[in-house]
């Protein structure tokens, strides 16, 4: 924090996500926990030409995260078609292999409040099930994973055609969405090379704004491959999994729905 000139004794100990003023006048967010050594490094790997603007890391530790304070403003829909070909851009950027960390970012991710690990694998099938849905169906404390297991197994047909790993957010809904005066940014990310309709699908998943035209602009710059919107359950499989852990209740209905639904397509 000395980077910054702030003490993080006048913070305290607890706390988690603070709103402050810099010495030099700047306005930052300062965040603690075991989350923020990988948010650092997702914020600086999405920061790419053409993309949709992320927050300045002003100074990182493996123990707080201060980055640039973005001022809130409106959704629009001339700011949700930016926010379309922008996010085409990030996910043309492109990643090592899928699974793969941001650069100088730990392997021990974090999604929410729980832990994500990275794991490089050149085939997104094999990632997506091993590392993702199946890691998280073990940990949700469902009384009947069997259909988890067959859409895994079933993951080469039902993923549709082959890409290359796409960088990604990684926890993209819509409350990471961020509009500001100058239109939309991205923020706490899960940062990892991924499909990019799994970016996508999470925009879907709780809704967002301008939805519609977001996808339409994004569909502009790099189009889809057939059959995207039938899979859009498939890649809602992880977040529902991982809310299923986090919270219980009616998530695990859900995803065990969106399971059957992927099966269907």
């Amino acid at each position: 924090m000395a980077a910054v000139g702030l003490d993080p004794g006048v913070l305290g100990p607890g706390s988690g996500v603070r709103r402050v003023t810099l010495p030099d006048g700047r306005a930052a967010v300062v965040k603690r926990g075991p989350s923020v050594a990988a948010e650092a490094a997702g914020l600086r790997w999405l920061a790419v030409p053409g993309g949709p603007p992320v927050p300045e890391v002003y100074a990182a530790d493996a123990e707080w995260l201060v980055t640039r304070e973005i001022p809130a403003g409106g959704a629009s829909a001339a700011a949700a078609e930016e926010f379309g070909r922008r996010l085409a851009a990030l996910h043309d950027a492109g990643a090592p292999a899928f699974g793969a960390p941001p650069p100088g970012g730990p392997a021990d991710a974090w999604i929410g409040d729980t832990g994500m690990r990275n794991v490089p694998v050149e085939s997104w099938p094999e990632w997506y099930a091993e590392h993702r849905v199946l890691a998280y169906a073990r940990r949700a404390g469902l009384p009947d994973t069997a259909v988890f297991d067959e859409v895994c197994g079933r993951l080469p047909e039902l993923a549709g055609p082959p890409e290359p790993p796409s960088r990604l957010h990684g926890d993209l809904w819509s409350g990471n969405v961020l509009w500001s005066t100058d239109g939309a940014w991205l923020i706490d990310p899960a940062a990892h090379g991924g499909h990019r309709e799994t970016d996508l699908a999470m925009l879907a998943l709780f809704g967002l704004p301008h939805l519609g035209r977001v996808l339409a602009a994004y569909a502009e710059v790099a189009p889809l491959a057939e059959g995207w919107r039938a899979r859009v359950p498939l890649h809602q499989l992880f977040p529902l999994l991982v809310h299923t852990v986090l919270f219980g209740g009616g998530y695990g209905s859900r995803a065990m729905a969106a399971a059957h639904a992927a099966l269907r397509a």
